[in-house]
């Protein structure tokens, strides 16, 4: 297996992050999960000041404390995905969003790349004492749904969602701590 880590945003990742999104933009894919780095593409920096605000800011309707990683593939050293967990949610998240939004380079899809990026989100969750995630997917992305029952996800709801996307809306729950532990031989690294 591919050894893949989390890695903080930073300056010196700037050209691999903006090539990370323009592959998505290359592609016509959707874009998720990115903390918000397609909408300062042009902005790096400001983009990484964001990121320090978002990770203190107090709970409320609007804004929600995060952390964003790129998730990185030690041999080569290329961001191959990003994940953005909001470490509490308001009722807006509650209801379309939840805590983790994740995505994997188009073309780096389909080696079960993301079922170790929701892995480490969750070793990051227990260290935030986040007892239980909230996720959610469009019902015709089938790859998201797969990650998220592959790591222990239960379906909690199904609905037609029709303000913002338009769409039957997934949502699930995983108990990290059961999570962590019953994936613990297939997903952790040892080291």
């Amino acid at each position: 297996m591919e050894k893949l880590v989390f890695e903080v945003p930073s300056i010196e990742r700037k050209n691999d992050a903006i090539d990370y999104i323009q592959e998505f933009k290359e592609y016509g894919s959707e874009i998720n999960g990115v903390g918000g780095l397609d909408k300062y593409i042009d902005n790096y920096e400001e983009w990484l000041n964001y990121l320090c605000e978002c990770r203190n800011v107090i709970p409320n309707e609007k804004l929600v404390p995060g952390v964003t990683f790129f998730l990185v593939r030690k041999s080569d050293n290329r961001i191959v995905g990003m994940i953005n967990i909001r470490l509490a949610l308001n009722e807006k998240l509650k209801q379309l969003g939840g805590n983790i939004g994740y995505s994997i380079r188009p073309t780096e899809r389909r080696k079960g790349y993301n079922k170790i990026n929701l892995y480490l989100a969750l070793l990051e969750c227990q260290k935030h004492n986040i007892k239980e995630v909230l996720l959610d997917c469009d019902k015709s992305n089938v790859a998201s749904s797969c990650t998220i029952k592959a790591l222990g996800g239960k379906l909690i709801e199904e609905y037609y969602e029709n303000k913002v996307y338009n769409t039957v809306v997934q949502k699930y729950i995983i108990d990290v701590d059961t999570a962590i532990k019953t994936y613990w031989d297939i997903y952790n690294y040892g080291d």
